[in-house]
């Protein structure tokens, strides 16, 4: 069975590649658009590489030759920063969606695996845990939410207008591991954030509010792995136990838990922002503080899928990782030490 997924040298696709190589009969066909080199070693070194832009209009003809005789796409290619430049983003993650689905159609392949979020379910609450069927309408205040919600109701329009089409939408929380602790710095936390991380006692803002779901990177592979192998569609939601708040964070990291309301966090977030402190604009704060808990029954029922991994063992690998800058060798991936090396700062 060969299986193409786009977005493949990434956090979710290096997993998924690491778990794919161990199933005889699944070869690989990975995208990206810089795509691994002949040194990079497993789990890489087991698919078969293109690069390719996905937002580029050209792109659907070449996709369309690739996919050849794939009997699923996992579409996971997504660009989740740089606000200040929506429409490369756009671009990407809309525009790239609708190539890759073109793609499909020209072609005639009838499954995909999308990788969606918990990015993007509407405000929901702290204190009970949601279903799939929650309104997947997005934080509006968050691109990437906001991203993440339009492409659902592409979905829901191809789903309509083709009716043999197979979707399945993954919405997992934060997806966590060791080797992703470098682009969680780059992308999220800053240097700020991994030195306090590494030399000093970090505070923790505590509020109700602020409690997030996290999942293993290898758990969110096997389940993309069982809606591969089974006759599934629809939605899916994973996470791992416990739930993720401020005093939990404080334990890991021997920080100091201070309350704080909302509005304090985030003012102290949007002028850490601007200030180039930390690369995370205040949308991700609004995301974070808004999106619902996860009922994740259903990936159990219908996938017999259940996390390997709490949510406490994955936050302590990635912090691990943070602090030792890992990554892997590709460039989505690449750790601090390797990115300084070659004179990235």
């Amino acid at each position: 069975m060969r299986i193409a997924i786009t977005g493949a040298t990434g956090n979710v696709g290096t997993a998924l590649l690491r778990r794919l190589a161990a199933e005889p009969d699944i070869d690989v066909v990975g995208f990206a658009r810089r795509i691994p080199g002949p040194e990079a070693g497993a789990p890489y070194d087991k698919a078969t590489w293109h690069s390719v832009d996905v937002g580029d209009p050209g792109s659907v003809e070449r996709l369309a030759e690739w996919f050849d005789d794939a009997a699923a796409v996992v579409h996971l290619a997504w660009q989740a920063q740089g606000t200040e430049q929506r429409a490369q983003l756009r671009r990407t993650n809309l525009n790239g969606t609708r190539h890759v689905l073109d793609a499909m159609q020209r072609v005639g392949i009838r499954n995909l695996v999308y990788a969606s979020s918990v990015g993007a379910y509407a405000p929901g609450p702290k204190d009970r845990y949601v279903d799939e069927n929650w309104p997947v309408t997005g934080v509006i205040s968050s691109g990437y939410s906001v991203d993440k919600a339009t492409v659902e109701a592409l979905l829901d329009g191809v789903e309509r207008t083709n009716g043999g089409l197979r979707v399945v939408r993954m919405r997992p929380g934060l997806v966590f591991q060791h080797d992703a602790g470098a682009e969680f710095t780059r992308s999220f936390l800053g240097p700020l954030a991994r030195f306090l991380l590494r030399r000093t006692l970090p505070i923790i803002p505590v509020h109700k509010q602020l409690r997030i779901q996290a999942v293993h990177a290898d758990d969110v592979a096997e389940a993309y792995l069982s809606a591969l192998r089974r006759d599934v569609q629809g939605a899916f939601n994973l996470a791992a136990a416990p739930v993720l708040d401020g005093w939990l964070l404080a334990e890991e990291t021997n920080g100091l838990a201070v309350p704080m309301t909302p509005r304090a966090v985030r003012l102290f977030a949007r002028a850490a922002w601007r200030a180039n402190i930390q690369p995370t604009e205040v949308g991700w704060f609004d995301l974070l503080s808004a999106v619902p808990l996860l009922d994740c029954s259903r990936a159990e029922r219908v996938l017999g899928w259940q996390a390997r991994h709490d949510a406490r063992q994955a936050l302590r690998e990635l912090l691990d990782g943070v602090a030792e800058g890992a990554g892997t060798a590709v460039p989505a991936l690449q750790p601090l030490k390797s990115q300084m090396a070659m004179g990235g700062g």
